[in-house]
């Protein structure tokens, strides 16, 4: 990954204080359908920080290993997209 992207480090801090609020609301014996309707908000943050991670490691590390012509670092970049689109599949 390169450098750290500020919008990306301020919606995992968003997530952050989701997750601390949930803490509190499970602390509190809050409602369980108010507090399943935060984790699934939680879920969908995660998911476009997930998102915005595979676009950076496509835009960078593998266009990195691609323009560098060296096969050996290629394959890896592929077979590392290839068990992470496996996993998502599951």
């Amino acid at each position: 990954m390169t450098k750290a992207d500020p919008k990306l480090l301020s919606r995992l801090a968003r997530i952050e204080g989701q997750v601390r609020g949930v803490i509190r609301m499970v602390e509190e014996e809050r409602y369980c359908i108010d507090v399943l309707n935060q984790t699934q908000a939680i879920k969908a943050a995660l998911s476009k920080v997930e998102a915005e991670v595979l676009k950076g490691h496509a835009a960078h590390c593998v266009a990195h290993a691609i323009k560098s012509g060296n096969a050996r670092d290629q394959k890896q970049k592929f077979d590392e997209l290839v068990e992470l689109f496996s996993r998502y599949g599951k």
